[in-house]
């Protein structure tokens, strides 16, 4: 007990919350109970390290920006090549996270993970990430059409630029691990190569969904349209190589885990980890290896 404290009063809330449940008060945090369930975790080392970003020098990160009638907004596209690559690629989308953009893949590493990936062997591709906003990747009530953007104006961006983009491969984290299994069920097979989500923000219903983040879905048949876990989506993403990996200790691995059930066991895991950075750059170099041999 007096470890635990000692550590406790470094987290304030924590130790107070130890302390007083008394003997089950670590049972109780480590479980959700009590807050502070991930400040605990990273203490006694559950969520795992973060490994930072490979010690190799990045390709070419190239920014612009254009007027999108799809998101009614001007957005932000960046493409991330591997060193010396000079010819024609094919492609893969990077969806981010919730209150993220497209800079945030570049903030993860992704400029330094590809290059390492290609470095190791793999097929070179581009990755290119784009601002989604808070939209969970899919068309809202007011008109903010996020796939409407990737499919009628990066795609046809990109093939005018050189790229080969008859079939994506997609990858993403969190909201954007979702927005990547949404789009691959809605483009499908012909369109979408394969995918990788990492701690994918799958939610078991509506009101799960309104009770963590009120602006996930306009409501409960917005949940039913764009639910990966219903039939139709299955069916869809069942004829597309798929990858998803999520940390034990993240708040969507259970639903997580249903959804490989769904598909059969796919590659990837339910590991230890968190929903946090470490996870999801601990998950990267076998996202990016798993996606390079089935593109086009």
């Amino acid at each position: 007990m007096g470890i635990l404290s000692r550590r406790g009063l470094l987290i304030g809330g924590i130790g107070v919350a130890v302390l007083t449940v008394g003997g089950t008060g670590f049972e109780l945090v480590r479980d959700g109970t009590l807050p502070g369930k991930y400040q605990l975790d990273r203490i006694t080392g559950a969520c795992g390290d973060d490994p930072g970003v490979p010690a190799v020098a990045a390709g070419p990160v190239v920014a612009s920006a254009f007027a999108s009638r799809y998101r009614k907004r001007t957005v932000e596209m960046i493409v991330m090549r591997p060193p010396g690559q000079h010819g024609p690629l094919p492609v893969v989308i990077a969806l981010h996270g919730l209150g993220g953009d497209a800079r945030s893949a570049v903030s993860l590493g992704y400029p330094r993970y590809l290059a390492a990936a290609v470095a190791g062997g793999a097929a070179p591709f581009a990755i290119v990430s784009v601002d989604g906003g808070s939209t969970y990747w899919h068309r809202r009530a007011d008109g903010d059409d996020p796939p409407g953007m990737i499919g009628y104006e990066v795609l046809p961006r990109l093939e005018a630029a050189g790229y080969r983009v008859g079939r994506a491969g997609l990858i993403g984290w969190s909201m954007g691990g979702y927005g990547a299994l949404l789009l691959a069920s809605t483009l499908g097979p012909d369109r979408v190569a394969a995918v990788a989500a990492s701690s994918a923000a799958v939610f078991a219903s509506y009101a799960a969904a309104a009770g963590a983040d009120p602006g996930a879905f306009d409501g409960a048949a917005d949940f039913a349209a764009n639910d990966v876990r219903s039939p139709g989506r299955l069916a869809v993403l069942r004829r597309i190589p798929v990858r998803i990996d999520c940390g034990g200790d993240d708040p969507f691995a259970a639903q997580d885990t249903l959804l490989r059930d769904d598909l059969g066991h796919p590659a990837g895991a339910i590991t230890g980890g968190c929903h946090d950075q470490a996870f999801w750059r601990r998950a990267l170099p076998a996202h990016l290896a798993f996606l390079a041999p089935r593109l086009p």
